[in-house]
Order: structure tokens, then C-alpha cells, then sequence
């Protein structure tokens, strides 16, 4: 199929090209980039709802230089060149490309040449075209390939001109890399199992070690793409020091899709997973939710806040997708739609904000609602989304995983048995997130307004339309989840889905809309006229223009809560960071073998005999 090739290697190309061209161009790189993204996006709207086929995409033409060196190269890769159109992978590129077109939008004003952003729009297209080709790839040696060079673009999207972010780009391209090394482990596992490297052709048993180990290496490149607990570390200082373009690009949106998305592809396609590791997955999930939202609570810089609770969702992701049934997978991949929207247009608000202020301290903000009404008005949205709020679309996802989790519970098994743990920890990590978020919105919004910002605009046209597109999409999957966007974008994948109890979206957003309305009626009818405001006294001195609050101090009492304060203390230290652990362990490591080379012959003789010996009595 034509359109593939274009939707895969026109941004690839197109990225290459764009890095001959000089950063004082930075404007025309902008246009070519929206114009590919906008073209992309076309064509998977096009491919959607198509029927699922298996395509090989030949390397070399019909007519060509079939005798050249370069031709019988090409024609030997053509081999691994196999895609799967089915409907998992046309959701997948359907909303990759849409958060593309959408962010090079907001980029047009944001990545200026001032910024010294080097090099953001080749890599943000050589991403677009690499995560198109992973979504699609049914050759997991082209899945690898796809795979890994996206992990070098998001090291490269880091600005990586400061000390900070230069070390969160290492610490993500390190953390990436490995868990892409160990994939490749898997995926030999696989070939020595099965004897192919297609996964429409895949269905293992997870019944013997090896069919394990495959799983399990597989499912440490998935949880590391998305965030999952404990592989989560690279992305609180990604989303901190990247700029908030590609902090809603990659983190935000693009990892989570395709983290999930193989996620889906393992646990559903790949390997019919056994009750242990459901057991394990389901751990793992209800662990990333409360971890993750915790370590939100205590944060003051927004852009960190933002990152640890892109790491809280994967957790009701991942436990949608553990419950492999038609629901609780609908569900999760829903969810990841959902997070995606928000968590990317929180990320962009994230960037306005810090554009308009120069501030990422929630101490340091405060009262920009009437100054950026709009940016005010998408984070609102967004915040209230991610928190579970109805009618918008995060209600609607986390309450399938609810159900799912209920339904889950008729099952067999230990892991079912304990329906009601993973549910009500899901549920109070639901609460934790709108306790952070009314943080978040109060600390950035609310209260009063330092007066360094009162001649503060709203950002450009360019800037604020994103999100506002975004936050109208949060209400728009909230509102007509059951009756258009389950059974269009998820039902074609998972099958049809039965709901447990009464519930349907548009319903319920009428008796939202209705209770709002009866509520503003009830106030307006009351005895409004009599209410005063005063001003604020102290020892008789008026101090209207100082009082105030810093909404971060209600938070750190949490902090200091005796059971919490040691393990908080403990994770500011790192204890709990992977990327730290394996370093601190390399770095004993290579302290004893420095200490072992001395220099002195006599001692190396002796560490030979040493060795020989060990060796001898093993093999006795």
C-alpha cells in the first residue's frame, strides 16, 4: 500500500533532509514540519477502519537498478519490511500523527530560534516516522529498529545545554537503551522458540522459564517506554528539563501510545499470560498509581508535578490491559487515548505558563486566571479530566477500569480474588490525583496575583488553540464515550463490550450539565445582594494587599506524616531509582577492581592461580 510508505519514510526523510539546513531557517523548518505532520495525519485518517491485511513493502521499485549492489541490499531487506494493518495498529498511528500535527502547531512559536532549541523539528519528524513504523511493524526485528531509534530522538530532543538537562539526557538515554538491549534478549528467545520474527504469528503459553524470560524482557521495554513502575525514573527529569514541546510529544503522548500499545501486543496478541504473572502485573500496576501520585503530592515545581503523575496513569493502563478481558482492554487503551489529551495539553499549558512568567514554582505563581484565561480555562479541563471528573473522558475510562476490575472479579484465581484491592486502590489514587491537582490550579490560578504579573497577556493564537482544541476533545470523548468513541476506536480491536451495571456517558452528562444548572439557579435566587466582602485585619492594621497563602504548605504536611517522611526522605535520595541503584552498583564494581589492579606482578599470578583452581574444582 502506497500511503505506508509515505506515512513512515516521508517524515524520516523529510527529518534527515532538515538537518542539512542551517538553524538560522528555524521558520521553514517549522512550515515543512506542520505541512508533513498535517499530510500524515491525513493519510491515517484515511487508513483508519480499513480491513486488517499483512503488507510487505518491497525496498526496491519494479523498475530499478536491479543488478546494482545497492538494489540486491535493498532487496535483501525487503524481507523484514512486513506491516500489520490491523486495527490496534490504525488506532495507534491515527492518534500518533494527530498529537503530531497538533504540537508542530504549537511549536511554531514556542521552538524560535532565540530559544536555541538545536535541531527539535528534524528529530520531532524522524520520531513521527519511527513511531508509524513501530505501531505498524509485524517483523520484530523492524519493530526493533523503529523501536531503538526512537529512543536516540528522545535523548535528542532534550535541550541538553545546561548541566541538568544534559544529565536527564543521559540518565533517559542509558535508562532507554537498556531496557532496548534486553528486549533484543527477548526477541532472540522468541526466534529460538518459534523459529519466526512475526508477531501475527506469535502465541506463546508462558508455560516454560524460556517462554517467560521472552515475556518479561519484553514487558521491561514496554513498562520503560510508558513509565511503569520501576523503569518510571527517566521521565519526572525529562518532563522537568525538556522543553514543554517535547515534553507533550514524547512522555505525554507518543511513549504512552506505543508503551501501551505493545503492552496490548504482549498480553493479548504475543503470549497468553498465565495467573502468576497477571498476579504480577496487576502488583506492578496499583504500585505505579500510588507511588507515582505520592511522590506528585510533595512537588512544588509544576513541570515535575506534571511528570510523576504521567507516570501515575500508566498504572490504571497497565491494569486495564492485565485483566485481559474485552472491557478491561478497551478500557485501557481508552485511558491511554484519554492521557495522552490531557497529559499533553497540561504540558503545553505547562510551557505557556512558563513562557508568559519565567516561573515553574508553584510558591512563585498565583492569580493568572483573568490574565490567561484561556490557558486557564484548558488546564482546568485537563486537570479535572486526569482527576476523574465526569462528565470529561478521564471519568469515563477509569470508571470502565472499575468496571472491569468488578467483572474481573467473577473470574478464578488468586489475582481476581482480590477485586477489591485493585479497585480500591485505584480509586484512591483517583482522589490523590484531584488533591494534587487542585494544587496545581490553585497555586498557578487561584489566590492573588504578584504584582510582576499585572500587564501579563495570554500567549499567541498559535499557542492557545492547541490546547483549547485539546481540552474540547477531553469533553467531547467524555460526553459521547459509550454512544461514538468505545465502540468506533476501541470495539474493532478488543470486541463487544458489556458493561456491568447502568451506565451510560451522554446520561450522565446531562445530569452534570442539569445539576449545574440547578446550582447556579439556587445561588442566584439567594441572598447574593447581602454578601459583603472585608478587608483582612491584623492587630487592627489592614492587610488586604499582603494576606495570602502558599497553597504548597497544606501539602507538606503529608511530607512530614511519620509513616511517610523516612520513605520520602529515602526517594529524594534516590533510593528507590533504578537508574542510581545500577549506578552506585557499577561504580562499587569498578572500586574493588580498582583496588585488585595494584600493578604488582605477584599479585596478578596469584589471582591467576586463583581463578585456575575455582575453574578445576567446578568442572570436578
Amino acid at each position: 500500500m502506497e500511503a505506508l510508505y509515505y506515512i513512515i519514510f516521508l517524515p524520516i526523510v523529510t527529518g534527515i533532509l532538515l538537518l542539512i539546513l542551517p538553524e538560522r531557517l528555524k521558520p521553514i523548518k517549522a512550515g515543512i514540519t506542520l505541512v508533513v505532520a498535517l499530510m500524515v495525519l491525513y493519510m491515517s485518517i484515511g487508513m483508519y477502519g480499513q480491513h486488517p491485511e499483512i503488507i510487505s513493502l518491497p525496498l526496491v521499485p519494479e523498475a530499478g537498478l536491479h543488478s546494482s549492489w545497492m538494489a540486491k541490499t535493498l532487496a535483501g531487506m525487503s524481507q523484514f519490511m512486513s506491516f500489520n494493518l490491523d486495527h490496534l495498529g490504525q488506532l495507534i498511528i491515527l492518534f500518533a500523527a494527530g498529537f503530531a500535527a497538533i504540537i508542530s502547531v504549537y511549536s511554531l512559536i514556542y521552538v524560535t530560534p532565540q530559544k536555541k532549541i538545536f535541531h527539535f523539528y528534524p528529530f520531532f519528524l524522524i520520531t513521527l516516522g519511527c513511531a508509524m513504523g513501530a505501531a505498524l511493524a509485524d517483523n520484530l526485528l523492524l519493530f526493533l529498529f523503529f523501536w531503538g531509534v526512537m529512543g536516540f530522538t528522545l535523548y535528542k530532543l532534550i535541550k541538553g545545554k545546561d548541566p541538568r538537562s544534559s544529565a536527564a539526557a543521559k540518565k533517559t538515554l542509558i535508562i532507554v537503551g537498556a531496557s532496548d538491549g534486553i528486549m533484543i534478549l527477548g526477541v532472540a528467545i522468541i526466534w529460538k522458540l518459534t523459529g519466526t520474527w512475526s508477531m501475527s504469528q506469535l502465541s506463546l503459553a508462558t508455560a516454560s522459564s524460556l517462554e517467560v524470560t521472552a515475556f518479561i524482557t519484553l514487558l521491561v521495554g514496554s513498562f520503560t517506554k510508558a513509565g511503569a513502575f520501576p523503569f518510571h525514573s527517566w521521565i519526572p527529569d525529562y518532563g522537568e528539563n525538556a522543553p514543554p514541546p517535547s515534553s507533550a510529544y514524547l512522555p505525554a503522548s507518543l511513549d504512552k501510545l506505543l508503551g501501551i500499545y505493545f503492552l496490548a501486543r504482549i498480553c493479548i496478541d504475543l503470549f497468553r499470560v498465565n495467573p502468576t504473572l497477571t498476579l504480577i502485573l496487576l502488583i506492578i500496576a496499583v504500585t505505579t498509581i500510588i507511588i507515582a501520585v505520592m511522590m506528585a503530592l510533595i512537588q512544588h515545581n509544576f513541570k515535575r508535578l506534571l511528570s510523576f503523575h504521567a507516570v501515575s496513569q500508566v498504572g490504571y493502563m497497565v491494569l486495564g490491559i492485565a485483566l485481559a478481558t474485552p472491557l478491561g482492554v478497551a478500557a485501557g487503551l481508552f485511558h491511554m487515548v484519554n492521557h495522552a489529551l490531557y497529559k499533553s495539553g497540561l504540558f503545553l499549558s505547562a510551557g505557556s505558563i512558563q513562557e508568559k512568567t519565567g516561573q515553574v514554582d508553584l510558591d512563585q505563581l498565583g492569580g493568572l486566571s483573568s490574565k490567561m484565561p484561556v490557558t486557564f480555562f484548558s488546564a482546568l479541563i485537563f486537570a479535572l479530566a486526569i482527576s476523574g471528573i465526569p462528565p470529561l473522558n478521564g471519568f469515563a475510562s477509569k470508571w470502565m477500569i472499575y468496571q472491569g476490575i468488578i467483572d474481573f472479579g467473577q473470574t478464578g484465581g488468586i489475582a481476581s480474588q482480590l477485586w477489591i484491592v485493585w479497585l480500591a486502590l485505584a480509586v484512591l489514587g483517583s482522589a490523590l490525583t484531584l488533591a494534587s491537582f487542585i494544587k496545581f490550579i490553585s497555586g498557578i490560578f487561584l489566590g492573588r496575583r504578584k504584582s510582576a504579573f499585572d500587564n501579563l497577556k495570554e500567549v499567541n493564537f498559535l499557542m492557545w488553540f492547541p490546547k483549547l482544541l485539546l481540552a474540547l476533545t477531553c469533553i467531547g470523548f467524555g460526553v459521547f464515550a459509550t454512544s461514538w468513541v468505545v465502540p468506533h476506536l476501541f470495539q474493532p480491536y478488543t470486541g463487544t463490550i458489556e458493561y456491568i451495571g447502568i451506565w451510560e456517558s451522554s446520561t450522565v452528562s446531562l445530569l452534570v450539565v442539569f445539576s449545574l444548572i440547578l446550582g447556579g439557579v439556587f445561588y442566584l435566587l439567594g441572598n447574593v445582594k447581602n454578601m459583603r466582602t472585608a478587608d483582612a485585619f491584623l492587630g487592627g492594621e489592614a492587610i488586604q494587599e499582603k494576606a495570602g497563602y502558599r497553597v504548597t504548605e497544606f501539602y507538606n504536611t503529608v511530607r512530614e506524616l511519620r509513616p511517610l517522611k523516612g520513605l520520602y526522605d529515602k526517594a529524594e535520595k534516590s533510593w528507590f531509582d533504578i537508574y542510581y541503584l545500577f549506578k552506585n552498583l557499577f561504580y562499587g564494581l569498578h572500586y574493588v577492581f580498582k583496588v585488585l589492579h595494584t600493578g604488582v606482578m605477584t599479585t596478578y599470578v596469584i589471582w591467576i592461580f586463583a581463578g585456575f583452581i575455582i575453574i578445576m574444582l567446578w568442572l570436578l
